[in-house]
């Protein structure tokens, strides 16, 4: 065995190119004030983006008196819990936060069922009436029936104040279906020709095969469907009549209106004041909480949605 054989990797590279290239390639000047300038300027969008944030978690702790004068920027001034304390009180509020929680478990599933398998029928070259399916769900971004047709259709079919009201009518999103049917057709048909010659039908190919591998784009779309119909308010507004019935968007919506005019038989004066004053903020503050809770556990898979189509066969 020669010295060349065993010597070691790095010592051999800098035998044959030298000791400076050593570890990699060497960046230039101006490569390395682009990585600095590029770093401080993420830095700085960064610090713009979570501003607005901050400004509303310390708007949400702070007294009356110091948001009213506008001293509150992003530390909490004069601590106080009394909006909180007055909403999460409510058992109403906890009511339609379980309302909030099963509309927006219940229409993701459905959604996610719907798109998935409208996508994946889309993805294949082979499907007849592959181009009019395509062309009818594009023409339905653009165009719609509109808010009186629509009202009329859900009060004819007899879903208003029922939950089918909430989850069927915005269960396919156009968009999330054309992601998923340009990650479908990027996806490498030797495994599935290999699933159909073991014996797999075209459902067990999708759930034993496709889906398993598609955690990437599935997560992603779980993503978006959930923050959807956790932040959607109108449709609840408009199709449910009973309290009891509504998501907690709705009932905050009705909090930040009638702020100014809290129950003067159950609360001071002083304490309906402090409501009214940051009440949008508390209210922003618990609507956004789930969501960012939640949103580190699939980060992974959404920073991997994100670059769905980037890479062909």
């Amino acid at each position: 065995m020669t010295n060349n054989t065993i010597l070691d990797p790095r010592k051999r590279a800098a035998r044959i190119f030298g000791p400076s290239v050593v570890g990699g390639i060497r960046d230039s000047r101006s490569y390395t004030a682009f990585r600095w300038l590029n770093a401080a300027l993420l830095v700085v969008i960064c610090f713009l983006t979570l501003y607005p944030f901050l400004n509303i978690v310390a708007q949400a702790f702070s007294s009356e008196a110091f948001i009213n004068s506008g001293q509150v920027n992003l530390v909490p001034r004069g601590f106080n819990i009394s909006t909180f304390s007055y909403v999460l009180g409510d058992p109403m509020f906890w009511r339609n936060y379980g309302n909030t929680v099963l509309y927006t478990v219940v229409a993701t599933a459905i959604a996610m069922f719907l798109t998935t398998t409208f996508a994946y029928a889309l993805s294949k070259h082979h499907l007849k009436g592959r181009t009019f399916f395509i062309g009818l769900a594009v023409f339905t971004m653009f165009f719609n029936g509109g808010l009186i047709p629509n009202y009329i259709l859900i009060s004819t079919l007899g879903m208003k104040n029922t939950i089918w009201a909430i989850v069927l009518p915005n269960a396919i999103s156009v968009f999330n279906l054309l992601v998923m049917k340009s990650f479908f057709e990027n996806f490498p048909t030797d495994l599935e020709e290999a699933a159909a010659i073991d014996g797999l039908n075209t459902y067990g190919i999708l759930a034993r095969v496709v889906l398993p591998l598609s955690k990437a784009v599935i997560a992603t779309m779980v993503l978006f469907y959930a923050v959807s119909f956790w932040n959607s308010w109108f449709t609840a507004f408009l199709y449910l009549d009973r309290s009891e019935l509504y998501p907690v968007t709705v009932y905050l919506r009705n909090l930040i209106a009638g702020a100014t005019a809290a129950d003067p038989s159950a609360q001071q004066a002083g304490e309906a004041t402090q409501v009214a004053s940051n009440v949008k903020a508390v209210t922003m503050l618990l609507i956004m909480a789930p969501i960012i809770s939640v949103y580190p556990f699939i980060q992974k898979y959404f920073v991997s949605g994100v670059m769905l189509g980037s890479v062909k066969q």
